[in-house]
């Protein structure tokens, strides 16, 4: 009878747990070396400007004496009190609803249209991402000749067509003007928003559309129960930069329209500029302003957000 003896293993010496800490600690120290430029950038750029005007918005601040001391909530009262704030609330909130319903809608046709497979899809797709290449203020300027009464070209086709007999202002009455600045948003942004929904699109599986059709489901109850909901969080991403930046519009109606006609066209961040540069040249109620604006802008991407991950669940 033999035996077999098991080799004995050499025990592995325990690994210290300290040794980790090194690697730990080094790789904490990189993550932060990498966040500190964007920390920097955002205290200097957002959180000190914010600061800043929160502290004009409690002051007595003329443009040109500087701060003259606490004056709240007088600022606050006195920018509710101001005789464009409410009309300037009232247009702004229809220039933001107008332009985020068109331009989306706008937006999830093209980037449909674009996800089709064509040999002119490339160019298709460059076509209408190119305005978005233009600054807002120079494709303002542009639009802003191509609305003049006398030279423009639009008012000239209008007219060679036989549509109307006389010159058209396009700029002239406070619907036009609206309807005007915001083609002229759509113009712009259409092809970016378009961009942002075509990734959306692309992320469906073709194998949720492929059993669809299996299941004799056609083109709309296909688009409406698996694109749009499958597309949500693209559309939520949409929504939210479109308000945003309509809420903030200042660039498009200062060149166009410098808030005619009769102030009909006066966004709540012209008015800020107003009371803040023009007339008044009151830094504090502006800042007011400025603050109110702020607030709203949080408590409704808050709810957009909740709304968004609502929807999720």
């Amino acid at each position: 009878m033999t035996t077999t003896t098991t080799p004995t293993v050499p025990a592995v010496a325990a690994r210290p747990r300290g040794r980790r800490r090194p690697l730990r600690s080094s790789r904490a120290v990189v993550g932060w070396l990498y966040a500190t430029p964007t920390l920097v950038f955002l205290v200097l750029f957002f959180l000190v400007p914010v600061l800043l005007v929160v502290r004009m918005s409690l002051s007595d601040w003329p443009l040109f004496a500087g701060d003259r001391g606490l004056n709240a909530p007088d600022n606050y009262v006195a920018a509710v009190d101001l005789r464009l704030f409410w009309p300037a609330v009232a247009f702004t909130l229809t220039y933001t609803v107008v332009t985020t319903v068109i331009l989306l809608a706008v937006s999830l046709g093209l980037a449909l249209l674009v996800q089709e497979s064509s040999r002119w899809k490339s160019l298709v797709r460059t076509a209408f991402l190119v305005p978005s290449a233009l600054g807002l203020a120079s494709a303002s300027l542009l639009f802003y000749a191509l609305y003049s009464p006398q030279s423009g070209p639009f008012g000239q086709a209008l007219q060679g067509l036989g549509v109307v007999d006389e010159p058209v202002s396009f700029l002239g009455t406070p619907t036009s003007a609206l309807w005007s600045t915001v083609f002229l948003i759509v113009w712009r942004f259409a092809g970016f928003y378009m961009l942002l929904l075509l990734v959306g699109l692309q992320a469906i599986s073709g194998d949720v559309y492929e059993a669809a059709r299996i299941d004799g489901a056609g083109w709309w109850q296909t688009f409406t129960r698996i694109t749009v909901p499958l597309l949500r969080p693209s559309l939520a991403l949409c929504t939210i930069l479109c308000v945003t930046g309509s809420l903030l519009a200042f660039d498009q109606f200062y060149i166009l329209t410098k808030g005619g006609p009769d102030n009909s066209t006066v966004t709540i961040v012209q008015l800020v500029y107003n009371v803040a540069f023009q007339g008044q040249n009151d830094l504090g109620v502006a800042a007011a302003v400025s603050m109110i604006v702020l607030g709203a802008l949080v408590l409704l991407n808050v709810a957009q957000l909740k709304g968004l991950r609502g929807g999720d669940r």
